[in-house]
């Protein structure tokens, strides 16, 4: 099976692609930049055909077709943070997508989308807005297809988990005070397996919409223990003091990191902090066939509230 990955050398594609190549199927690469590709692939995917391709620019059905050809299925890893020039929200995450659905149902090409938890009507974010109306555009086609929606991601090479990851070694653990929704984190490489064997499930219509996430539910003050918990050798195990930062100030901070386009804050992933982000129907397991790998671990010490509203940590007991 020929399976085009967009996005194939970004975070989630590059783990795709593998994954794919690695159940038997030509891998091709969809990307920007052809020319700056074989820097990002691993070693064996360098040798995978290579097609330009420009989202924002692919908003209507027919333009599609020429880069569809000879294609089975194709994944869908695309998505922007923030807006750039042509490369804006509506463009990229829903009339491109839209355009592909469309392209795909009139070809018999199977389309596996991915998308988020989390996206509610009501969110007046238009990063969030953007990707709930690809998905209803996708919905709305006659395209074999399946919608996925991962929870937060863990593993080398993403600069969101990179910077999680960097922060939990820190002495501090700095957070936005009202983020209390839970998520539940996976392996990135486990997320790239379970795309690959989606791409193979054509028509089933129970795999339409596939919300996928790991074991535990944590709060992001928990997975930031729970990070750290995990390298408890290097760092000696000693527990961050958790500063949760107030809500304005975090808004403030979210709307500077969009305003200088850098991270770690956005006012979309705010949002989605504040809120549970959870499968309401976790397939992750099915879809490997096994239970997913566990993220982090929980550290060798707990923490508990105190009534000024601070969090101090608590040793195991001696017993």
């Amino acid at each position: 099976m020929k399976v085009l990955v967009l996005g194939g050398t970004g975070f989630v594609g590059r783990h795709a692609a593998l994954a794919a190549r690695l159940r038997g199927h030509t891998v091709l690469i969809g990307t920007r930049s052809p020319k700056r590709a074989l820097a990002k692939l691993p070693p064996s995917l360098r040798d995978c055909d290579l097609r330009e391709t420009h989202l924002e620019s692919l908003t209507t059905c027919h333009v599609w077709k020429p880069l569809l050809a000879g294609v089975d299925a194709v994944l869908n890893a695309v998505g922007i943070l923030r807006e750039r020039g042509a490369e804006t929200y509506e463009r990229v995450h829903q009339m491109a997508p839209g355009a592909l659905a469309l392209a795909c149902g009139r070809l018999g090409v199977r389309l596996v989308h991915v998308s988020a938890l989390g996206l509610r009507r009501e969110s007046r974010n238009p990063y969030l807005r953007s990707r709930l109306q690809g998905e209803r555009a996708i919905a709305e086609s006659d395209a074999d297809y399946s919608l996925v929606r991962p929870s937060l991601l863990e593993g080398e090479g993403g600069f969101g988990s990179d910077w999680l990851r960097r922060a939990a070694r820190l002495p501090l653990h700095a957070y936005p005070a009202d983020a209390r929704g839970r998520f539940a984190a996976l392996q990135v490489r486990e997320l790239g397996e379970a795309l690959a064997a989606l791409c193979e499930r054509r028509g089933r219509n129970d795999l339409r919409e596939v919300e996928l996430g790991g074991t535990a539910r944590r709060t992001m003050a928990e997975h930031l223990d729970a990070l750290r918990g995990a390298r408890d050798g290097e760092i000696g195990g000693h527990p961050a003091l958790r500063v949760p930062i107030p809500a304005p100030l975090a808004r403030l901070a979210a709307a500077a990191c969009d305003l200088l386009h850098v991270l770690p804050l956005s006012a979309a992933t705010l949002e989605l902090m504040r809120q549970d982000n959870l499968p309401a129907t976790n397939l992750l397991p099915a879809l490997l066939g096994r239970a997913p790998a566990p993220v982090g671990r929980e550290p060798a010490y707990a923490f508990a509230a105190i009534p000024a509203g601070h969090e101090t940590p608590v040793p195991p007991s001696p017993q």
